[in-house]
């Protein structure tokens, strides 16, 4: 999305399945605009396509709220081996929310202090990542 107000990633094409989310947000602290990039399986592209859905036109706080055990009933259900594309999709999303308040406005009292699981489960995929691309690069 060219007017992007924030984006984050979350997960490691290395793991095989990353998203990037990017969130055109108005004044009002509505998502006006919501898309996603998707590296991965079908589960990763259908759950950030429907995590997009469900956030468009929602305030920040209402989207942060958006679970990622609602996305895969959204979803018709994930198998146990894909509910981790639900969680990387809602992922992206806290994290994308986290950065707009950092950069853009100040932290509602909403927005808790400390990572979500979700959003530490998508930095643990890619702190993996990095460590086995560092072991399988000799670094």
């Amino acid at each position: 999305m060219e007017d992007a107000t924030v984006s984050a990633v979350a997960g490691s094409p290395a793991c095989g399945d990353m998203i990037a989310f990017y969130l055109k947000i108005n004044e009002d602290e509505v998502i006006e605009k919501a898309t996603f990039e998707s590296y991965g399986c079908a589960a990763n592209i259908a759950t950030a396509s429907i995590t997009t859905e469900m956030v468009k036109s929602k305030r920040l706080e209402e989207a942060w709220k958006v679970s990622w055990k609602r996305v895969a009933e959204e979803a018709g259900g994930l198998p146990a081996v894909k509910s981790h594309c639900g969680i990387l999709s809602v992922g992206a999303l806290r994290r994308a929310i986290r950065e707009y308040y950092k950069t853009e406005a100040e932290k509602p009292s909403w927005l808790p202090n400390k990572l979500t699981y979700e959003e530490k489960q998508a930095l643990e995929e890619e702190e993996l990542a990095n460590r086995l691309s560092k072991k399988i690069g000799g670094k």
